[in-house]
């Protein structure tokens, strides 16, 4: 485990204590949840991101030619 020491602005450390306090967290535990889910955001989008690059317009194409021209399953219309 390590340590940091950051500045807050004193409203965003009051709801950041609110919110913990409501949830049952510890404001640690709040702050490396929020930290943690950032985290996992943008890791997931540079993952999206090369994999978008990687990606061939014909092959997209090919796939979606392939799905039958059938109305959608009720519920699922746009």
């Amino acid at each position: 485990m390590s340590t940091l020491t950051f500045d807050l602005p004193d409203s965003v450390k009051k709801n950041i204590e609110e919110l913990a306090a409501r949830e049952g967290f510890s404001v640690g535990q709040f702050l490396a949840s929020a930290a943690s889910e950032k985290l996992a955001v943008m890791v997931t989008m540079d993952y999206l991101r090369r994999e978008a690059s990687a990606g061939r317009r014909d092959d997209f194409d090919k796939y979606l030619d392939s799905v039958p021209p059938i109305p959608p399953t009720p519920g699922d219309e746009v």
